[in-house]
């Protein structure tokens, strides 16, 4: 019976799917469960080797970004609003990893054949994946406003963005993209399966999780392609319109030091939001007719693990004040460590 669903599965994505004269309406239904194929099929040292090579980055990514985090809260020079939304979009990567990264690398350890998961897990991670993305699309869009009133409207910038200001701003991103989540998630799980339920993919993507519906599913590729302008192309759009703006300024007044230190900031939000809106646009503004979802699951080994570590590199490698914050923490441990050995 697997091997029947695999071969409808692997029809279904080269344009060659089931009719639906092949399956009647009772058939319609949510599955009992889904399996997350994954790498299942993949030899079993590969996947051993995948899962030796990515733990490390997972870790890696966990730690700067609670880094980040952590600096944010404890350091008193870092209490501005550039860093309060540095610690918010670091807090959404750790969360982000934490619903996608465990179960994809446990996937690569369990015997061929998948992950079952109940359709209100699968629902929920969905859930999670949207909501936690798309409020980091919209963190960052709040932190290319940040800096555009910073350099553009220093005169103005303290009354503006005041904390009362940042933590709506705050809010609004996260009730943004929960909202989309919910509405997406709803939209997908309303549709009949009659495909079955292996989702050829490392988790409940959406995409994935569409392809195996029955019926007519224009309302929902068309929300998702809204949804993928609403969240990606118009933030992009004001993004880079911002920081535009905020390089003429930077060029055309101040010192040769404090240019400086305005453009590394600001080719540091560029980067990641490049980063991001690229890997994003690329997976998810496209019609699921010209979709590949092999391709789509080596694609999300990037996103997935490699994305979200480059974030506190780009942040603390190229962040003057990370790294003055992050020396002062390690210099204040260390002296508390002497004076207590001191002590005894």
């Amino acid at each position: 019976m697997v091997g029947l669903h695999l071969s409808l599965l692997a029809r279904s994505h080269d344009g060659e799917g089931p009719t639906l004269s092949h399956w009647s309406e009772p058939n319609w239904t949510v599955p009992q469960e889904f399996v997350i194929l994954g790498f299942s099929g993949w030899p079993q040292g590969l996947r051993v080797l995948l899962f030796s090579l990515l733990l490390p980055l997972y870790l890696a990514t966990l730690a700067g970004n609670l880094l980040i985090l952590g600096l944010a809260l404890a350091e008193p020079t870092l209490h501005t609003p550039m860093y309060f939304f540095l610690g918010s979009l670091s807090a959404v990567e750790v969360a982000y990893t934490l619903v996608l990264t465990p179960r994809m690398l446990a996937g690569f350890l369990l015997p061929p054949g998948g992950q079952a998961v109940a359709p209100s897990t699968c629902a929920a991670q969905m859930g999670l994946f949207v909501a936690l993305g798309g409020s980091e699309c919209l963190l960052l869009a709040a932190m290319a406003l940040d800096r555009y009133l910073a350099i553009c409207r220093p005169l103005y910038y303290p009354q503006l963005m005041t904390s009362g200001l940042c933590w709506a701003l705050l809010a609004c991103c996260c009730l943004g993209g929960s909202i989309l989540a919910l509405g997406l998630t709803m939209a997908i799980f309303q549709l009949p399966f009659c495909h079955g339920g292996l989702v050829n993919h490392v988790f409940c993507d959406l995409p994935a999780v569409l392809v195996l519906a029955c019926g007519n599913r224009e309302l929902q590729e068309h929300v998702l392609l809204a949804a993928c302008m609403l969240l990606l192309v118009l933030p992009l759009i004001l993004i880079l319109l911002s920081y535009t703006r905020v390089l003429v300024v930077i060029l055309g007044v101040g010192d040769s030091a404090g240019r400086r230190k305005a453009f590394n900031t600001v080719a540091s939000h560029l980067t990641v939001a490049v980063l991001h809106y690229g890997c994003a646009t690329a997976m998810y503004a496209r019609p699921l007719s010209s979709r590949s979802l092999e391709e789509d699951k080596l694609v999300s080994l990037i996103y997935i693990n490699l994305t979200p570590l480059l974030y506190p590199a780009i942040y603390t490698l190229r962040n003057r004040d990370m790294q003055g914050a992050l020396q002062r923490v390690v210099s204040q441990r260390t002296m508390g460590t002497v004076q207590q050995a001191d002590l005894v």
